[in-house]
């Protein structure tokens, strides 16, 4: 089973990892979900991933304190937005109904991310 978890963790990493560049697929989520699974199945990789020098600060503190650091909402919306805003003119143009699709789910999610506390 902790051979199982480890993977599904790994997966999830991956996702989560892919979730950096690509707009619609959440990171943070995915890599608390690595952690819980890692700190069930291997401690090696839990202690890695929490110590990790890009993510292990941001992973402690929302799994402690339900908080995201001010320099992480920043970076996340503005990457979220400029990434939303090149696809919805640049790439979408003429559809809509898409673009219309992408500016609410972009809404959605800084609302999300700044209902956390700093």
């Amino acid at each position: 089973m902790k051979i199982l978890l480890s993977i599904i963790g790994l997966v999830s990493l991956g996702v989560g990892l892919l979730g950096i560049f690509l707009p619609l697929l959440p990171t943070t989520p995915f890599l608390l979900l690595s952690a819980t699974l890692f700190a069930k199945s291997s401690d090696r990789l839990y202690n890695w991933l929490i110590t990790h020098k890009a993510f292990g600060e941001c992973i402690r503190n929302f799994r402690e304190n339900k908080t995201i650091p001010l320099r992480v909402k920043i970076i996340s919306i503005g990457m979220m937005w400029t990434v939303m805003l090149c696809s919805i003119f640049l790439v979408l143009g003429g559809r809509l109904w898409l673009q219309a699709m992408l500016f609410v789910i972009a809404v959605g999610v800084t609302v999300h991310i700044l209902s956390y506390k700093t």
